[in-house]
């Protein structure tokens, strides 16, 4: 379990996130939803212990995410930022392979990155297969579109085979083919192997129709937590967004399905 109680954090004396609690159950997707500024990368980027908290706490299996180093955290714990930054020109097998890093256990040099095995390259191959890049396996990574680029950093953590998968717009770039691969994947992957994800999204409908649960932000605070139909509500999404919506239940799957009401 990755859980974060009653968390708070300031930048320059600016609470960015206030008083948030959050708990990342097995086999479970949440959606993280708000208006910019909101807190929710914060908030995310905190649950990795990348970003120090002003008070409350982050654990990871009931301990103190502080009790963990780097490497362990990095086996348990996946980050989809929101643009991967690329210091010097990678294929997107070594890309994807740099998702291995943290279960290592040689450093010698030979063949690609030098301390992959025949277990790392299968893992490998298997999320390119999964994420549709195995023809572009050769490709360095600055030659991609954005999308492509999206979904090899998603392949990279998925690859790492962590329990649990942070998410930063992971749909950002991405036509609505791939929005739907990409978290049909993720969902997948806590639905197979258990795994617990975190998805930050400006997408409403997408939260509703892939994510077990939602929490609703504004302003560094904790609106709504819930099932989609108890958090995307017209007096709620009014309340956060400022902005009149219908919400009606979608026809195929029941989740509910958001439209902004145009005023006349």
């Amino acid at each position: 379990m990755l859980e974060a109680r009653d968390l708070t954090i300031s930048y320059n004396d600016r609470v960015a996130v206030s008083n948030v609690t959050l708990k990342l159950e097995a086999g479970e997707i949440t959606a993280l939803v708000g208006p910019n500024g909101a807190g929710k990368s914060t908030l995310l980027r905190t649950l990795n212990g990348q970003v120090r908290r002003t008070s409350g706490s982050v654990l990871l299996d009931g301990q103190p995410i502080e009790r963990y180093n780097r490497r362990t955290i990095g086996r348990r714990i996946a980050v989809v930022a929101q643009e991967a930054e690329l210091r010097f020109a990678v294929t997107v097998l070594e890309f994807v392979l740099g998702g291995r890093f943290a279960w290592s256990t040689n450093v010698g040099w030979g063949a690609g990155w030098g301390w992959e095995t025949e277990r790392d390259l299968r893992i490998a191959a298997d999320v390119l297969n999964e994420t549709e890049l195995t023809e572009l396996s050769g490709r360095l990574m600055n030659e991609l579109s954005g999308g492509e680029r999206q979904r090899a950093v998603l392949a990279r953590a998925l690859a790492t085979e962590a329990s649990f998968l942070l998410l930063d717009e992971p749909t950002a770039n991405l036509d609505l083919s791939h929005q739907a691969t990409l978290l049909a994947l993720v969902r997948n992957r806590c639905d197979q192997r258990q795994a617990s994800s975190l998805v930050v999204t400006h997408d409403l409908n997408l939260a509703a129709q892939f994510a077990d649960r939602i929490l609703l932000m504004k302003k560094g605070k904790a609106v709504r937590s819930g099932k989609p139909e108890d958090v995307l509500t017209p007096q709620l999404l009014r309340e956060v967004f400022d902005v009149e919506v219908l919400v009606d239940a979608h026809p195929v799957s029941g989740a509910p399905r958001v439209t902004p009401v145009r005023r006349s």
